[in-house]
């Protein structure tokens, strides 16, 4: 056997995906899961679903009160999640 470059396994992790073209379903996988670390636990306890479909990130709010003060922020949250995820993958929410 011959022996090669070591790698880690983010690294390996990595290169499968972007072998497999599955970059935009990784990216907008993530998206799903930094929602709860960037709107915090208070506003997370109050999510009860999230996906994405496209560019779109959909987001389940039990709270009318605050599916309204989310949507005079949405800006400011899909731009921080874009940085959290480390690339431009969502480009709006909508709050239901």
């Amino acid at each position: 056997m011959k022996r090669t470059e070591a790698k880690t396994v983010g690294e390996i992790i990595e290169e499968v995906i972007r072998e497999n073209n599955l970059d935009d379903d990784f990216y907008a996988q993530k998206a799903c899961f930094v929602w709860a670390q960037v709107v915090g636990p208070n506003i997370n306890r109050l999510t009860i679903r999230r996906f994405v479909t496209g560019t779109t990130l959909h987001v389940f709010i039990t709270s009318a009160a605050l599916k309204n003060e989310l949507t005079f922020v949405r800006d400011r949250l899909v731009a921080n999640i874009n940085e959290a995820v480390g690339r431009d993958v969502i480009t709006d929410i909508v709050i239901h």
